[in-house]
């Protein structure tokens, strides 16, 4: 199963600190944090990635190369000066996926899930790992019952930026910039997501401040 980080967004919550450096770049204890999420799927054993850029994409590329330093292989969907949202950016980015299942991570999250047991949610077209609602999304994003994602008025949790996905989502879409939410809706009316809710640690990393929460957090692990 391959995987897919999400790198290309601008990180405007992160102020002046992506002024000059992408987001997925920003050191935690020393190590960047797109670095962080290549090293732990190593060790779950996931060695083939693709990663989308646009802002500043070039030091992504110079800092992470082919990712021969980890052991691992690493391509590039470079969507140029404007990038394309979630939905535009995993579009651009099929031909490099494979026609089966892939993982895919924002980069900007943090969590403790063990990534080797995603490999086994093929049964349905999309499989999201969800967790209980920070403070900063109180609202919550989608509904869990029995396993299944649905539309309803329950309990409703964050999706964590963590799921795996079949890219025959996309059939029928034309490239461009979209988000992905509305694709997950439409799988979602077809009963074909699945989720997890991950009781474990995770973190947005979106602000200032949460990154410094983040440093706290992977030394604890």
């Amino acid at each position: 199963m391959k995987v897919m980080i999400l790198a290309a967004g601008r990180g405007q919550r992160m102020g002046g600190l992506t002024e000059h450096c992408p987001k997925p770049l920003l050191k935690i204890n020393g190590c960047s944090l797109i670095e962080h999420h290549i090293r732990r799927l190593k060790q779950h054993g996931f060695n083939q990635f693709v990663i989308n850029v646009a802002y500043l994409a070039k030091q992504i590329k110079q800092a992470l190369g082919t990712g021969q330093q980890w052991g691992v292989n690493i391509e590039y969907s470079d969507e140029g000066d404007t990038a394309l949202e979630t939905g535009g950016g995993i579009h651009k980015a099929l031909p490099l996926l494979g026609e089966g299942h892939f993982l895919l991570v924002n980069a900007d999250v943090w969590s403790d899930i063990a990534y080797a047991s995603l490999r086994s949610k093929v049964d349905n077209k999309i499989h999201l790992v969800l967790v209980e609602n920070p403070d900063h999304h109180t609202a919550g994003d989608f509904e869990l019952n029995d396993g299944l994602v649905v539309e309803g008025e329950g309990e409703r949790y964050t999706y964590s930026g963590i799921g795996v996905f079949h890219p025959g989502i996309f059939a029928g879409q034309r490239p461009g910039i979209f988000p992905l939410a509305p694709l997950i809706c439409q799988q979602i009316a077809n009963a074909e997501v699945s989720a997890q809710l991950h009781r474990g640690a995770w973190l947005d990393v979106g602000t200032p401040e949460r990154l410094a929460q983040a440093q706290s957090l992977i030394l604890s692990q």
